[in-house]
């Protein structure tokens, strides 16, 4: 059984993959009765993570070009995130100086990274910076920059200048689409620029892209799979679109819930 909280969440998720449900289909997979699930719909709505139709809802469709904020991105395929962060952490040695984008899967590994005794890490994320900011072993560098409300991080020629000034061993990624002819893309011109700063700025490139990321294309392009050493994602991706990118010289980790495979 499943608390109120979490099977909103799940509910959620599930309304976003398929695209749409019905009451009865959400009532039968969650093992709930109907007027649970109406009443979960109601709230779910209120939030903004789908809408309601009659008999059941769908999926809230964001314009592409239109960035989420950090909270209603947080919420969706939480499991899958938390799994790519660990698999991301097997990464990461001791004393390595690491780059941390903003985003909501690179936070979930900031969380992960409390048990070094040595580290190095540069972020341009507000809530990065505040969930390491306290940890006497890990040396913490923040970007600066002009703060983004909508996924919080600090972006714009001061980010990029200090970002430029530095060499780090990996940059962990975020990107709101990825499409192999595309490339990596997101919908604001500025924070494209200072993810392409920190490309440039790293030894290797760890994407971490979840199952909706993929096939997806915003407005900003700032690289393409040439720029990627690694991409971990989770188990929901596809074989035939993950062998599309290893094809591409990608290194491809999938993240599965207990552990993770190459």
């Amino acid at each position: 059984m499943l608390f109120e909280e979490e099977r909103k969440l799940r509910i959620a998720e599930y309304v976003h993959k398929q695209g749409r449900a019905s009451v009865q289909e959400l009532a039968n997979h969650f093992q709930v009765s109907e007027s649970t699930v109406r009443r979960d719909l109601r709230d779910l709505e209120d939030q903004r993570q789908l809408q309601r139709t009659h008999g059941g809802a769908v999926a809230r469709m964001h314009d592409d070009n239109i960035e989420p904020s950090f909270v209603e991105k947080e919420i969706l395929f939480q499991q899958q995130k938390l799994a790519i962060a660990r698999a991301a952490l097997s990464l990461i040695g001791e004393g390595d100086t690491i780059l941390l984008d903003s985003g909501t899967t690179t936070y979930y590994l900031a969380k992960l990274l409390k048990g070094f005794r040595r580290l190095t890490v540069v972020t341009n994320s507000v809530m990065v910076g505040q969930e390491l900011a306290n940890e006497k072993n890990i040396e913490l560098l923040l970007t600066g920059g002009t703060i983004r409300p909508e996924t919080l991080a600090m972006v714009g020629p001061l980010a990029e200048r200090a970002i430029g000034d530095i060499c780090v061993d990996k940059l962990f990624l975020a990107t709101n689409g990825f499409d192999l002819e595309a490339g990596l893309t997101t919908p604001n011109l500025t924070e494209a620029a200072t993810k392409n700063r920190m490309i440039r700025s790293a030894r290797q490139v760890i994407l971490l892209a979840d199952q909706s990321k993929f096939g997806q294309i915003s407005f900003s392009r700032f690289g393409g799979s040439a720029d990627i050493t690694t991409l971990i994602t989770d188990s929901q991706v596809s074989p035939a679109t993950l062998r599309v990118f290893e094809e591409a010289g990608i290194h491809v980790t999938v993240a599965e819930n207990g552990g993770h495979t190459q």
